[in-house]
Formats: C-alpha cells, sequence, structure tokens
C-alpha cells in the first residue's frame, strides 16, 4: 500500500471549495484544513506509488485555485 500526505498551497478564499473537491477523489482518505505554511493536508492511499503519482498529477493538481503542492510519501516497511 503506498501512502501519502499531500501539502497544498492555494489561494486565499479558496480553501472550503478545494476541501470538498479533494473529499471525492478516489485515494483520498482524509482532508485537513491547517494554519501554518500550507493551507490544506491531504492524506491519500493506493495500491501503488504509480497510481498515487498519476492521481497526484492528474486530480489534486489539476483543482482550480491550488498554487502549489509538496508531497511526502511513505517509506514501505515504516507506514
Amino acid at each position: 500500500m503506498a501512502k501519502a500526505f499531500i501539502l497544498i498551497n492555494c489561494e486565499l478564499g479558496s480553501e472550503k471549495q478545494i476541501i470538498s473537491d479533494l473529499k471525492v477523489i478516489d485515494c483520498v482518505k482524509d482532508v485537513y484544513g491547517v494554519f501554518g505554511a500550507y493551507d490544506i493536508v491531504v492524506n491519500a492511499e493506493s495500491e501503488t506509488v504509480e497510481k498515487l503519482r498519476q492521481l497526484i498529477i492528474w486530480k489534486i493538481r489539476k483543482i482550480d485555485n491550488i498554487r502549489s503542492t509538496m508531497t511526502l510519501m511513505g517509506i514501505n516497511g515504516q507506514c
């Protein structure tokens, strides 16, 4: 099982809509609005690293008003 935390920066005021958009994406387990350097944290899981990578590139990063993402991939055997 591939696991990742995706840290998201978004346009001011767009957090609620982005969180709603993220919650309906397959593989997204949890979504949190946060204070600090990032606006949203996503917990995602998939069967493979490749499927998770595709999810991030073609679904999450394509959501309107997302400015940037940083992905922290889990290490197999330590998750």
